[in-house]
């Protein structure tokens, strides 16, 4: 198995989480929060979704689906379109909120589609290559892939955390 087969295994498994955890859900589960300074899984599922977008677009030279598949839009939130939940405050949480579930799958599915395409055409040298000098060491697309797929999984997890709370109420 090659380092590529490796990447596209391990983001079909967060994609695979992502269904689980918004399947059959109404929008108030998916918007709530178990208290005023917890994620709910609309915010969780949004943040884990828009940081791979963003992440994978610039290490890959690639647009972000966020605004050019015109998700931004649907989505509608009061946030700018470069916003990907990181540092949000508890009032900046309270701002994602969706309607359904279709569209935080159907966000993420598009990411994923993308994903896998930039994947599917890695050659093993590719992974060595540069695509953060802001850091020391400066961060390699090998280092990229994997951290972003790591932040992925502990999102989706709390996000199948907050499912299990409300499945108690």
């Amino acid at each position: 198995m090659h380092a590529k087969d490796v990447l596209i295994e391990t983001y079909g498994r967060i994609q695979e989480e992502v269904h689980a955890v918004v399947d059959g859900l109404s929008p108030d589960d998916l918007n709530a929060r178990p208290d005023d300074h917890a994620n709910s899984i609309s915010w969780l599922v949004w943040h884990l979704t828009r940081v791979q977008d963003d992440h994978v677009a610039d290490a890959f030279g690639l647009k972000q689906v966020w605004v050019s598949d015109g998700w931004a839009d649907r989505f509608a939130l009061a946030l700018p379109h470069t916003d990907t939940g990181y540092g949000h405050t508890p009032q900046k949480v309270g701002k994602v909120r969706v309607d359904s579930g279709d569209l935080l799958v159907g966000y993420y599915d598009a990411v994923h589609e993308q994903t896998l395409a930039a994947l599917r055409g890695l050659r093993a040298d590719d992974l060595d290559r540069v695509v953060d000098e802001n850091w020391s060491p400066p961060v390699t697309l090998s280092v990229r892939l994997v951290s972003v797929a790591s932040d992925d999984l502990q999102h989706v997890g709390q996000a199948a955390y907050v499912r299990g709370l409300s499945a108690d109420r």
